[in-house]
């Protein structure tokens, strides 16, 4: 597959009171097209910077960014990010969110568009319902579904699913899987979640603590829906804990035992 999105010696540093605070340093990675690329590293070493600068609203200091071979030089519509603040307008229905900035077209393919991905992610029914109507889950589907409608070329996602409860940020993995599997988008995922990672990338792009550098890239082998409890994910998951410095707990034995397992003996 052809290179949709690459980088090249992406170098990035903030003033502050006590001089330069360096975050980013020679990022090199690329991402073909349709396929799901994930980026995890320690928190604060600035992965929200990198995915800012790939998607245009920042500059780097040094280096290039390059979709299908032409420099980025801004935001644009082909390209749509979804963060973990939210964007929905509360003062909006939900088929108006859906169809917010979709200027010039006909009524009735307003609607249909509307109904059509409000369908596609699970919110039939609710096409009038308003914001503060809505769970927090379906909220985050309203989002999915905003960002598809316009059908962007890229899918960039800023930790999407961070604020939502363990199970249904699970769930909503799982549906934004089915999704790209009606419609295929070329996707960049940055998120502190490994588990997260393994679970929705093709590939996932390890970083040093800050200045970040690119520690690793692992594939992912595994087909379409994942046993999140199989021995190979499980494993996969721990040799990218280990990257990050974190060595996962894997037998009884390397913990002490508690009072209530001395009592019992």
């Amino acid at each position: 597959m052809a290179d949709k999105v690459v980088t090249k010696a992406i170098r990035k540093a903030f003033p502050t009171r006590g001089g330069e605070l360096p975050v980013l340093d020679d990022i090199d990675l690329s991402v073909a097209d349709g396929e799901f690329v994930a980026v995890v590293g320690p928190s604060g070493c600035g992965k929200t910077t990198l995915l800012n600068i790939i998607a245009g609203f920042e500059r780097p200091d040094r280096g290039d960014v390059y979709v299908d071979g032409v420099p980025v030089s801004g935001p644009s519509p082909k390209r749509i990010v979804i963060s973990q603040q939210g964007s929905v307008f509360p003062w909006l229905t939900v088929r108006r969110n859906l169809t917010f900035g979709l200027n010039g077209r006909p009524r009735d393919e307003l609607r249909r568009l509307a109904d059509q991905y409000a369908g596609l992610v699970g919110l039939q029914g609710f096409e009038n319902a308003y914001p503060f109507e809505l769970s927090g889950g379906m909220l985050k589907r309203v989002e999915v579904a905003r960002a598809l409608v316009v059908k962007p070329e890229i899918l960039y996602m800023d930790e999407p699913f961070a604020a939502l409860d363990a199970l249904t940020r699970f769930r909503m993995r799982l549906e934004l899987l089915r999704i790209l599997s009606h419609e295929r988008h070329t996707a960049l995922l940055v998120t502190h979640d490994v588990e997260e990672a393994v679970q929705l990338a093709d590939r996932i792009v390890v970083l040093t603590a800050r200045p970040a550098r690119v520690k690793t890239i692992i594939d992912v082998p595994f087909p379409y829906p994942r046993r999140l409890s199989s021995a190979d994910v499980i494993e996969l998951k721990e040799s990218i804990l280990r990257e990050l410095g974190v060595e996962a707990l894997t037998s009884a034995a390397e913990f002490p035992p508690g009072p209530a397992s001395a009592a019992a003996r």
